[in-house]
């Protein structure tokens, strides 16, 4: 018996792999496959995570334990989500204790957990603003992802280029502030590089707009993704059975080069999410392993 050479055998076992999910078996093919992580995805120099609202109905600290089991090493915050189960007043956002901001880094640690982009609200005044970059700066928080009024970006510019912090316009589907492409662009002319775009996947989808069409638009200015596949109802599923086209967006993303944080998410929750969350990891692992082979 002849040895098939890895790289054919990843292309045939591909192929074969991309006849079963055209023929919508692709959750029966995935269903026992639970192996968590995304081992191939930092050879392309992605990071890919779990955005918590994702678990909007736990809290942040319940959310860090189930990014972990799910063998993933990010999450992507939100500055409401609440903090403690056993507290019922504290909320994951600037405003915390320094005993809780030093218990959440904690936890956050102890599980192997970091913390690179929150989407935040309050992305409008400068005092207001500052004491979020300075949430940013302590947590380790790279990226605030959020929608700013136009009339702040000249403000929050200079607080990124000072604090060395990003910020990542965030976009929700139509007829929302920034669901377009081209208003973005218009307003990142002339900007920093660290006013860049959160790209919501599945609101491109739902918004009638084509994901590989908007990536190219917005090459050079992408800095985060909550990442997406949905339905033909808008309604999300795992990476690869919906209209979300993954596979053309990591084949974009790996064109343009693209270096970032990558987070999974479900804006509605099934009842099974983990297990749909576990296919996504799978698919996006799958199809980086073979992104990251040599030609």
């Amino acid at each position: 018996m002849h040895c098939l050479d890895r790289r054919l055998f990843l292309k045939t076992t591909g192929s074969l792999a991309a006849a079963v999910w055209g023929m919508g078996s692709f959750r029966a093919l995935f269903a026992s496959e639970v192996s968590p992580g995304a081992s191939h995805a930092k050879q392309l120099g992605w990071r890919l995570g779990c955005c918590a609202y994702s678990f909007n109905h736990l809290t942040f600290y319940e959310t860090i334990d189930k990014v972990a089991s799910l063998g993933l090493r990010r999450v992507v915050g939100f500055n409401w989500q609440k903090l403690d189960p056993r507290k019922a007043d504290a909320v994951f956002r600037e405003a915390m204790s320094a005993a809780q901001r030093q218990e959440t880094k904690k936890r956050l640690s102890d599980a192997g957990v970091k913390i690179p982009c929150c989407y935040c609200n309050g992305l409008a005044e400068e005092g207001a603003c500052r004491r979020l970059f300075d949430f940013a700066r302590e947590m380790g928080i790279e990226t605030l992802d959020g929608e700013p009024p136009v009339e702040a970006f000249d403000m929050l510019e200079k607080l990124c280029d000072e604090y060395q912090v990003n910020v990542a316009v965030h976009n929700h589907a139509k007829p929302t502030s920034y669901w377009k492409p081209e208003t973005l662009l218009k307003l990142f002319q002339g900007r920093s590089k660290r006013i860049g775009a959160c790209c919501d996947t599945g609101h491109w989808a739902r918004s009638g707009l084509n994901p590989v069409d908007t990536l190219q638009k917005l090459q050079g200015r992408i800095l985060t993704f909550d990442l997406k596949d949905v339905d033909e109802k808008g309604v999300c599923v795992p990476f690869g059975t919906g209209k979300g086209d993954i596979r053309g967006i990591l084949n974009e993303l790996h064109r343009q080069r693209f270096r970032g944080v990558i987070g999974i998410e479900y804006d509605q929750r099934p009842a099974n999410i983990e297990k749909e969350i576990a296919q996504c990891i799978t698919y996006f692992n799958h199809t980086a392993e073979n992104m990251a082979l040599p030609p």
